[in-house]
């Protein structure tokens, strides 16, 4: 999970152990600390098990830090523990460091779990929510066990972690678990250390725990006895229910129902992007998804991500969930409420975030009610509070490697670990897609996906959720890093935040893109970084996003990028395609050759076109770009695939979808750039590629051709520019990163070409290759500036 071992090296147990010379003979005791995700995961309980089995004596407790512990016995079997601890550790817990050292001989007659020491300006990790395990869920489902159909139902190997934790160490107390007191039976098992819940700090049974209740649109309970049956009725019957989960509410409604699913778009405002899907187990996820062994085992991971996976046609899961794709985001239960409901209700639900358009979602009952007012029609909730709120994570296979597009529940808070000793660095992240990254030492915490940052309700999310890192990681930053970009709300949080002995530094948006990557990838040294994506301000004032960069985390030099052109409009001509695709043609072939597209001149009428060539002429309103984004969007509308957009990348990942369905061998019908060498850069041309789709959309070329030559026409270029850079530089390995990546075809086919070429190639597997990571790499540029 997370991608961090699960175990250290043996390079990193710093062992220093000898006889003091106060030990019996043939007897030792060491004192041996371990950092990483060990709270929370049941390690205690664990080393309380193996020192037992042991014979040793001594202690473990949990540090504002480590984990602590001295074992005492005979030599043998202290070396034998110190062994096993790392190699049999627990399956959630990821073991960083790990020091052993002499330690005065053990005075006491048997292993004991001691109370936390709290160690002020100490810090230690905090692992992710993590989804039911098969132990609870069997205990869920057994109507013999005392926890049959509890919705709450944990143990130290699953449950809510990161979103009920309000201060470290982690005990029930500093969590938001601290109001519900354990019964007799639940304190019974929590002292335990035979049982699975020893020391599980949410641990909580119908008698003592949480409790759900199911209120209509006003807020009013509802009688039902049975909250959850209930609610599957609800649902059953097409009505729109929020439910309260581990990070915040969702949005759930019968995904087989074409009419449901338009209500809860239209209620939503979200005409086309698509929805996820939860279905009750694997088996039914491949009967409405064609899924590769990696997919299944990500999908059944203690992670639970939604993973985009290959959609059956046979599905009954209506095509309205993800209009015009053939990957379904579908996902499992991961707490024992949603087992209970899917399992209820006995069909897809679409299980989507609680908020309205790019709102952050809704964390507890009364904020629901309000800002889901006229959404929901009921909700489903519960009164455990959420600390801190969680979206779901997105994930892909591609390449036989995971690829994150969302990074949050499962994954997040997990530290990415820094090769260099960094100051406090706190990076704010870009505009859209935003994390922001807190770093220090040598760990870097990248926080979940917090959304794009156009409202008020996303900037409060963002302050409070960096307030909440720091005071659990206790990191007061003496750098705080930001985006170029003088516009971005991120920028603006940034300058207010920066006091005088504070040091405020920007980060060009690319450099921070492939330093993001090369951290991922522990590479120091340069590379040629290729970054794909919609947009970001350069050096030169200009909208980067089609780029080749010569860099390390200290500099960074433009090699090459997409010739500029025209964009009409700013930002505002994104959400319509065919204005791009307009003014590029116009620009580099003239007015004539645009005439011949039938799918612009439908939809691209007089005034406008008037209007359009004027803003090309005279360069009002209308910012030059090199970006890859803009382009995919110009070749979508030519094409006929998509004139405007509901949601960012739409006309993008359409294309990607036509690309998917053609059929014949690729590279018969090719299309190619041309390269030009300009003041020392490698310019590449558009001029040919859009000629040459322009003469296909004339002959009549079917759109899932033209879309297959234009994603191979994109990874040759790639190729060929990064192979004239690495001429020039003799460096071999090369960075992808940028939104353009999480493109299946390109993550797939431009890796592959490259190493074909002898180039070494790095991409993300850690955070997601949109601007999810760029904090990651702001942080690390301001942390090495010195």
């Amino acid at each position: 999970m997370g991608g961090m071992a699960a175990q250290p090296a043996r390079d990193q147990v710093n062992a220093r152990f000898s006889p003091s010379g106060h030990e019996k003979p043939g007897h030792r005791c060491a004192l041996v600390r371990v950092e990483g995700v060990v709270q929370g995961v049941g390690f205690r309980p664990y080393v309380y098990r193996l020192a037992s089995e042991l014979g040793l004596t001594g202690y473990v407790r949990n540090t504002s830090q480590n984990v602590t512990i001295v074992v005492g016995g005979p030599t043998d079997a202290v070396q034998k523990f110190i062994s096993r601890l790392p190699d049999e550790a627990p399956p959630l817990a990821r073991i960083h460091r790990m020091s052993v050292e002499d330690a005065p001989p053990c005075t006491t007659t048997r292993f004991e779990i001691l109370e936390s020491a709290v160690e002020e300006g100490r810090s230690q990790l905090v692992s992710p929510d993590v989804a039911t395990c098969h132990a609870c869920l069997d205990e869920l489902l057994d109507s013999t066990d005392r926890r049959y159909r509890y919705p709450f139902t944990n143990c130290t190997n699953c449950g809510p972690r990161f979103t009920i934790i309000t201060a470290m160490p982690y005990d029930r107390p500093n969590t938001t678990m601290s109001s519900f007191a354990m019964c007799p039976a639940c304190s019974t098992e929590y002292a335990d250390p035979g049982d699975r819940r020893f020391h599980a700090q949410p641990n909580a049974c119908p008698v003592c725990g949480p409790a759900v209740s199911l209120l209509d649109r006003d807020g009013n309970e509802m009688p039902d006895a049975d909250a959850i049956s209930r609610t599957a009725a609800l649902l059953d019957e097409g009505i729109i229910v929020a439910l309260k989960g581990l990070g915040g509410f969702l949005l759930a409604c019968d995904a087989t129902a074409p009419e449901v699913v338009q209500q809860l778009r239209v209620r939503k405002r979200r005409p086309t992007k698509p929805f996820a899907v939860m279905v009750r187990d694997i088996e039914t996820a491949r009967r409405h998804c064609d899924l590769t062994a990696a997919e299944e085992s990500l999908l059944l991971s203690p992670a639970a991500p939604i993973v985009l996976a290959r959609w059956k046609k046979e599905s009954t899961v209506c095509r309205d969930v993800a209009p015009g794709l053939l990957f379904l985001g579908i996902m499992l239960p991961y707490t024992p409420l949603h087992h209970l409901l899917v399992r209820a209700c006995n069909r897809p639900l679409v299980m989507t975030s609680g908020n309205l358009s790019e709102e952050p979602i809704a964390a507890e009952t009364g904020e629901a009610l309000t800002r889901l007012h006229g959404i929901a029609d009921y909700f489903l909730t519960h009164n455990r509070p959420i600390h801190s709120r969680y979206d779901d994570s997105v994930a892909m296979v591609a390449g036989g490697q995971t690829h994150l597009l969302r990074r949050a529940r499962g994954y997040a808070p997990y530290p990415i670990e820094l090769t260099f000793d960094s100051p406090a660095v706190l990076a704010v992240g870009p505009q859209t897609k935003n994390t922001f990254c807190l770093a220090e030492g040598h760990r870097a915490f990248v926080s979940q996906h917090i959304g794009d940052l156009d409202s008020v309700e996303t900037l409060d999310h963002l302050e409070h959720t960096i307030q909440l890192y720091r005071d659990l990681f206790h990191i007061a930053p003496e750098v705080i890093a930001h985006d170029l970009h003088p516009d971005y709300a991120s920028t603006a949080f940034a300058q207010r935040l920066a006091t005088a002995p504070q040091v405020l530094r920007g980060v060009q948006h690319h450099h921070a893109h492939i330093v993001s990557c090369m951290v991922e990838n522990t590479v120091h040294e340069p590379v040629i970084g290729i970054a794909f994506d919609g947009s970001g301000l350069g050096s030169d004032g200009h909208i980067w996003g089609g780029e080749f960069l010569v860099c390390d985390p200290t500099d960074s030099r433009r090699a090459g990028h997409l010739e500029y052109l025209p964009l009409p409009g700013g930002d505002a001509a994104t959400l319509r395609p065919y204005r791009i695709a307009a003014s590029y043609v116009t620009k580099l072939l003239g007015e004539q050759r645009l005439r011949q597209c039938r799918h612009i001149a439908d939809v691209l009428h007089d005034d406008e076109w008037r209007v359009l060539v004027r803003q090309i002429e005279t360069g009002f309103n209308t910012p030059l770009t090199s970006s890859m984004g803009r382009l995919f969007d110009a070749v979508a509308a030519l094409a006929g695939v998509r004139s405007t957009i509901d949601y960012d990348g739409q006309a993008a990942i359409e294309l990607e979808m036509q690309a998917h369905q053609y059929a014949e061998p690729w590279g018969t019908h090719r299309y190619a750039f041309g390269i030009e060498h300009v003041n020392g850069l490698h310019v590449v041309r558009v001029a040919p590629v859009l000629d040459a789709v322009l003469r296909d959309i004339v002959e009549g070329t079917a759109a899932p051709m033209i879309a297959a030559a234009f994603h191979e026409a994109v990874v040759e270029m790639a190729v060929d520019v990064a192979t004239l850079i690495s001429r020039d530089t003799g460096i071999r390995t090369v960075a992808l990163s940028g939104g353009v990546f999480q493109n299946r075809i390109l993550i797939e086919m431009t890796p592959e070409r490259l190493r074909s070429a002898g180039f070494r190639v790095l991409t993300h597997s850690l955070l997601p290759s949109n601007d999810g990571c760029v904090s990651l790499g702001q942080a690390v540029v301001a942390a090495r500036a010195g």
